[in-house]
């Protein structure tokens, strides 16, 4: 056996897996190893062993690569949100480009198509606008605060660690976030450990405060703040909206989100309004969206706009083209080409996104986009539509096989496929290859300091 689960090996980092860990070969076996990066020589504890391959966590940097850089975040190596934090951002984007190139050539048997650079985010820090703090009675420590006895062990608001359901590590600031939304964090912080209302545990299923969600505004610089508690006590959470909206003169939003279920989702059974507006207002080009607090809406809006410049280059519309748009959502992307086509239909499971497709079209004065609601594999066959040019933007699954074939029965022209994940974009593509030449991919990067990535693909019909 080349080892075994729990040895501590020492070994060169020779390249990137997808899914951002390092790989090195001990004896002909893969490693993948976490916190580890290509060139660096490491020492890592195997906590895994398969036949074929083996798992293991980085203890120490023996010699770092060249592309290694110290991360901003205290955070960043417990931390399960910017796990390429520590990598150099042009390295980043060269990666995230080599794993979409790879999926294409290894899953979809896909090779010799032009795989543009990667789009980089116009922000490395600071773009998320939308964040989600998890309450817990059970608070990680990091390894200089395990001995501090002044360091509060019990409770914690924050990010998971991975591999863990209950403990947080206690987040003092996320660099991903504007800087304001640290400051309203602590001021939630504050009056939760105040309140002696206990914080939901998600062992024990008991307890009060469950999240403390953040929304931004992009374009208007709004703050919305829903806190997500387990009872509805207004007596207890009204006194925290009223000195919120006193304090920060941003926020335009304070929601108290309802929920008495044990699932560890910040959505509400139930919400209610406890100052301000019940939602904020954002943009994506010249449109303007309305974000509630448990509407979709892209986490990055300078990237989103950059990822739907893509699309609209890609489709090519001319003003005359009927457009249907698969995985519509809240229908950012068909009111977004809605002046370069004739007609678009959105195809969407979710009633909530339906509504706020077509109240978004309202709001920006769209009149040629409809939406049909049901699942895309049972709708898809009786849409009344002859497509010129097809959207698809499936979530990570990618399309049902059986979707797959109705877009090839109804043969448009163009399709521009766009994919938060290269491996299923990949074996989609590899089944609409027959029909289709796949004649570019550009990489979008959305998420600095991840290893996720969006890509567009635009494929054309063959004609022979």
């Amino acid at each position: 056996m080349a080892v075994k689960k729990g040895e501590v090996i020492e070994v060169a980092v020779t390249d990137m897996a997808f899914g951002g860990r390092g790989l090195a070969k001990v004896d002909g076996m893969a490693v993948f190893i976490d916190g580890a990066v290509a060139g660096d020589t490491v020492r890592a504890r195997v906590f895994k062993k398969k036949k074929s391959f083996a798992e293991a966590r980085t203890l120490e940097i023996l010699e770092p690569s060249e592309n290694r850089i110290e991360p901003r975040c205290e955070y960043a190596s417990w931390c399960g949100g910017c796990k390429w934090q520590f990598l150099d951002y042009d390295t980043q984007l060269e990666y995230k480009r080599r794993h979409v190139v790879e999926s294409l050539e290894h899953i979809g048997n896909i090779h010799g198509v032009t795989v543009h650079p990667t789009l980089p985010s116009k922000h490395l820090f600071g773009y998320r606008n939308k964040m989600e703090f998890s309450c817990s009675d059970s608070r990680w420590l990091l390894p200089h605060e395990l001995a501090d006895p002044e360091i509060e062990k019990g409770l914690g608001i924050g990010l998971h660690v991975p591999g863990t359901f209950s403990k947080v590590i206690d987040i003092k600031a996320c660099h991903i976030q504007p800087e304001a939304g640290n400051r309203l964090l602590e001021a939630v912080r504050q009056y939760i450990k105040a309140s002696d209302l206990p914080v939901y545990g998600l062992r024990s299923h008991e307890g009060f405060w469950r999240f403390v969600m953040l929304r931004h505004s992009y374009h208007e610089d709004r703050w919305m703040v829903n806190i997500v508690t387990a009872e509805d006590r207004p007596e207890v959470v009204q006194p925290l909206a009223d000195a919120l909206m006193e304090a920060f003169p941003e926020v335009a939003s304070v929601v108290n989100n309802i929920t008495s279920r044990k699932a560890g989702v910040a959505v509400g059974e139930t919400e209610k309004l406890l100052g301000g507006e019940p939602f904020i207002t954002d943009r994506l080009g010249d449109h303007t969206f309305n974000i509630s607090a448990n509407s979709f809406f892209q986490t990055n809006t300078p990237g989103a706009e950059a990822l739907y410049s893509v699309v609209e280059e890609f489709a090519g519309l001319t003003g005359t083209e009927r457009v249907i748009d698969l995985y519509s959502g809240t229908g950012t992307i068909p009111i977004w080409l809605s002046k370069g086509a004739a007609e678009i239909t959105g195809l969407e499971i979710v009633p909530s996104a339906i509504e706020d497709a077509n109240e978004n079209c309202r709001r920006n004065g769209v009149e040629n986009c409809r939406f049909v609601l049901g699942d895309v594999r049972k709708e898809l066959p009786d849409v009344d539509v002859k497509p010129d040019v097809m959207i698809i933007d499936p979530p990570r699954a990618g399309m049902h096989k059986e979707v797959v074939q109705r877009v090839a029965e109804l043969n448009p022209d163009r399709i521009v496929y766009v994919s938060c994940n290269p491996a299923t974009l990949a074996r989609d593509l590899e089944m609409l290859k027959a029909h289709y030449e796949i004649c570019e991919v550009r990489p979008v990067d959305m998420f600095p300091h991840t290893f996720h990535i969006e890509a567009v693909a635009r494929l054309e019909r063959r004609r022979d």
